[in-house]
Order: C-alpha cells, then sequence, then structure tokens
C-alpha cells in the first residue's frame, strides 16, 4: 500500500503495514488498486481463460466445491456455478460485524487478490473499493465460519452485496438500510457480474479471521501501555519500591518484552514525595503483583510483538484456493486460519493476565498493605462500602477472562462429509480475545480510579509530575470520592478513555510492541 501524492492509498497486495491499516482507519483516504496489481489480476484471468479451454478438471473453476470437488462441471454451467455458491453460503448468523471491521474486511480483501493469484478480474475489486469508498458496508453476521476452507458464510455476506441481492448500511447511518441492486447503486457502481472462478476466490479467504485477530492486537496493544500505566499509579498508591524496575535486574534477564516494560516503569516512576516518605520503610519485599510486572507485562509485551509480526504478514497474504501460478491452477490450504488462531489465543492468554495481575493490585489496595490507606478506601469504615464491591466486578471479569482465554484453537469439528476434517476456528478465538480485552478494560478503570483515591489518601504528598497528570485526567472522568455512591459510571467512562488510548498517552510511543 502506498501513499500518492493526492492521499489516495493504493493497492499493491505488497505494502500494507500494521500502521498503515491503522492510519487508513483514522483518516479513512480513497483507495485504489496499483496499476501493477491490475496488471498481474488480467494475467491470472487469462489463466483461468486458458485453463477453461484446456479439457482437464481445475477445482473451482469447472469442478464442484467440498466433498463435490470430483464432480466435474460443464463450460456452460462454470457462471452458475459461482452464483450458486454465493447464495448457498450465505448462511451467517449472529450479530452484524460494526463497522470498523466490515471496512477493514474490505480492505484485506482487496488486498489479497491485488496480488494476481485468484483469478479475479481487476473490475470486481474496482467495485469493492467503490463500496468501500462510498462507505457502503454490507451487513456480515459475525458467526458462521469455522476458519478454514476460508471464512466462507461471512464472505458469502459481502459477495451477496457485490452482486446486488444483499444488504448494506451507510457507515454513517444516513438513510435506511439498503437492499438489492440499491448496494452498489448506493457506490455509483452496478452490481457485479462473476465470470469462473470469483465468487470461490471472494469468499475463500481469511480475512474475518484476520480482521478480528487484528482488532484484538490494536486494542491489547493500549491494555498492554495502559497496564504499565496503572502498575505505576498502584506502585505509588502502594507505597512500593522502586528497585524491581532497575535495568541491571532486567538485563540479567536478557528478555526485550521485559525490559521494555521496566523501561516505561522508570519513565513513570522518576521520583516523588510518597517513594521519599517512605525510603526508611522497614518492608523487604512487595507483593508479586507489584515486584513482577515488568515480567508479567514484558511477557505481554513480547507475544503481541510476535501477533504483529505474523499479522502484519498475513495483510499481504493470500489466502483462496486454488491458486493461479503462470498456467499452474495449484489446489492448497492457504485458507486455513490456524496461523490467525493461534495468534488470537495466545494473545487472549496474555490479555488475561494483564485483568489478573490488576485485580490483585487492586486487592492489595482494598486491605491496607499501606498503613496510610483506609479498608476498602472508605471515608467511613462500616458504615461505607467503598471500593469493597467495584474489586468483586473486577474479580468476576478476572474469573471470566480465565474461561474465554482457554483456546479456541485447540477445538476442531469435521464439516463438508469429512473433506473438511480439521478447522482452526480462528474467528472464535478472535471474538473471545474482543471479549477479554472488553473485560480487562474495565479491570484496569478499577484499578485506576481505586488508585487515584488511594493517592488522595496520602495529601499532600505528591506522586510524580508523570502520574500527577494520569490523577488528573481520572478526575476529570470521575469526581473525588467522598463518600459511597454508584460507581458503574466512573467505571465506563473511565475504561472508553482507556479504549480511546488516552491513559497510553504518559508513556513513549517507542516502547510499543507494535513499533
Amino acid at each position: 500500500m502506498t501513499r500518492s501524492t493526492s492521499g489516495t492509498l493504493s493497492l499493491d497486495g505488497h505494502a500494507l503495514t500494521l500502521a498503515e491499516l491503522a492510519r487508513f482507519e483514522r483518516e479513512r483516504p480513497t483507495v485504489a488498486l496499483a496499476d501493477a496489481a491490475i496488471a498481474r489480476m488480467r494475467v491470472s484471468v487469462a489463466a483461468v481463460e486458458r485453463a477453461l479451454a484446456d479439457g482437464d478438471a481445475h477445482y473451482g473453476i469447472n469442478t464442484g466445491f467440498g466433498a463435490f470437488a470430483n464432480q466435474r462441471i460443464s463450460n456452460d454451467q462454470v457462471v452458475q456455478l459461482q452464483y450458486n455458491l454465493v447464495r448457498s453460503h450465505a448462511c451467517g448468523v449472529g450479530a452484524p460485524l460494526d463497522a470498523r471491521l466490515t471496512r477493514r474486511l474490505m480492505l484485506l480483501k482487496a488486498n489479497s487478490l491485488a496480488l494476481g493469484h485468484s483469478g479475479v478480474r481487476p473490475e470486481v475489486v474496482q467495485a469493492l473499493l467503490a463500496l468501500l469508498n462510498a462507505d457502503v458496508l454490507p451487513v456480515i453476521p459475525e458467526s458462521g465460519s469455522v476458519g478454514a476452507s476460508g471464512d466462507l458464510a461471512p464472505l458469502a455476506h459481502l459477495t451477496l452485496a457485490l452482486i446486488g441481492e444483499g444488504e448494506a448500511v451507510q457507515g454513517d447511518r444516513r438513510g435506511g438500510p439498503l437492499e438489492g441492486p440499491a448496494v452498489c447503486a448506493a457506490a455509483g457502481v452496478k452490481p457485479v457480474q462473476l465470470a469462473a472462478k470469483e465468487g470461490l476466490a471472494l469468499l475463500n479467504g481469511t480475512q474475518l479471521s484476520a480482521a478480528l485477530a487484528i482488532e484484538g492486537l490494536l486494542r491489547a496493544d493500549a491494555l498492554l501501555a495502559t497496564a504499565n500505566v496503572a502498575g505505576a499509579f498502584s506502585v505509588e498508591a502502594l507505597a512500593g519500591s522502586y528497585a524491581p524496575f532497575d535495568a541491571r535486574i532486567h538485563a540479567a534477564r536478557n528478555l526485550e518484552g521485559q525490559q521494555q516494560v521496566a523501561a516505561a516503569f522508570r519513565h513513570l516512576l522518576s521520583e516523588s514525595e510518597i517513594h521519599a516518605g517512605h525510603a526508611d520503610c522497614d518492608r523487604v519485599q512487595d507483593p508479586y503483583a507489584l515486584r513482577c510486572m515488568p515480567q508479567v507485562h514484558g511477557a505481554v509485551w513480547d507475544t503481541l510483538a510476535h501477533a504483529g509480526r505474523v499479522l502484519g504478514r498475513e495483510c499481504n497474504s493470500v489466502s483462496d484456493n486454488p491458486l493461479i501460478f503462470g498456467d499452474e491452477v495449484l489446489s492448497g490450504g492457504n485458507f486455513h486460519a490456524e496461523p490467525l488462531a493461534f495468534v488470537a489465543d495466545f494473545m487472549a492468554i496474555a490479555v488475561a493476565e494483564l485483568g489478573s495481575i490488576s485485580e490483585r493490585r487492586i486487592d492489595l489496595m482494598l486491605r491496607k498493605v499501606n498503613p496510610a490507606l483506609s479498608m476498602f478506601l472508605t471515608k467511613a469504615p462500616g458504615l461505607e462500602s467503598g471500593y469493597m464491591i467495584a474489586h468483586v466486578t473486577a474479580a468476576a471479569l478476572a474469573s471470566e477472562d480465565k474461561m474465554l482465554a482457554h483456546p479456541a484453537s485447540v477445538d476442531s469439528i469435521p464439516t463438508s462429509a469429512g473433506q473438511e476434517d480439521h478447522v482452526s476456528m480462528a474467528p472464535i478465538a478472535g471474538r473471545k480475545l474482543l471479549r477479554i480485552c472488553d473485560n480487562v478494560g474495565h479491570i484496569l478503570a478499577i484499578e485506576l480510579l481505586a488508585a487515584a483515591v488511594a493517592l488522595e489518601q496520602q495529601r499532600p504528598k505528591r506522586t510524580t509530575p508523570e502520574l500527577e497528570r494520569v490523577l488528573a485526567a481520572v478526575r476529570e472522568l470521575a469526581a473525588p470520592h467522598d463518600g459511597d455512591r454508584r460507581l458503574d459510571h466512573d467505571i465506563a467512562r473511565v475504561a472508553e478513555a482507556i479504549g480511546a488510548g488516552r491513559f497510553s498517552a504518559p508513556l513513549p510511543t517507542a516502547l510499543s510492541p507494535l513499533v
């Protein structure tokens, strides 16, 4: 993906990075196919036409699909075959994907086809990009894919919209839902007339699995930065030691993530009146939830860095079947989403641990590990409950995350009469990951809110300049805790700000595992 002087993003199938993808989603420039991609696509279309003429059987071009792979289709039926495929595979259920995920899926699909190994005409992808540029978003149900043979049902709903038989909405929600030919008309194009192999190429692919995993990665990156900030906040709230963040300790372990996280804590814990006030404290070591944050958060850092490498490569890959190489039509299994399922599951475990250790820090703040604090951070212990039940909420979410972190990728169920006998469950892994991210955002919100009260109970002593700014940001969202009140709105506002990356800001961007 390259940026022209006019600001248009040009898809060539080779250069779409995660950073460029995130920039696209922020700025929403016009997207077009690169000239080189158009030329490659035309070459592969010509190869499909020659395959039809050579009299041999070529999977997906003049044969049935899945368990019908050995069923030969006559040349005068190959177009009907594509339409039948799209219509029969539109079996998705559940809530529609949100606008951001739908746009990402469309962009990833277009970039994959741009590589020119799929036998799809440029005009088909240009119609897809016309919908994307007009923000006409096909309605794509989130459930119905097992993450092998491609994300078939979801991508069938995308393709239905392209051929004038599906549904869509305007991204800005102006006007009502669009149906049938009105979908393409809203983008100023005519419905696509499918040719041989094109329906299969549009349905085969891992773009839903990738879109979900990338969403989890981007959210997890913001949660990790926030967890570092919240953890530093809790160190000060608990009058903890700065010694565990000494660079020499982490150099001795020789793990990149651990060293990066320790550097983040050193940036945040520069020096403070609170820290100076307990210089002669007789507490030898802090509990693990404080002392081992570089080791735990650092392992999350390394996990996200690995996931970023895998997903960055997936952005520029071909995941349909069969593929065209010169005049050869080769059947393989690039549609199998196991690599995406693995990294989504790995990230789910890592993010769940961010929530688990955060819940432990919340508990420490509520039970007077720091004698300067009141029990449950109350103004009137006994009469008031303070943050007692906010901690219960954090505990409930952390426990739910442990269940959700069980890997989806170890499951498989045979489909298509056993032809598709091992599947990845990558979309399920992705959806579980996003649920965990939501939960951890709320756990971290509770930690930030509790730590803010704990710091205020230690006034007039002040924390570091960096964390004083964090305290001010929390107080913009939630009033000081002057007595029992409902906390759900405070938690929701802070969690929303976490999702928007507001509490990542105190850390240098260079400390992100995605840089």
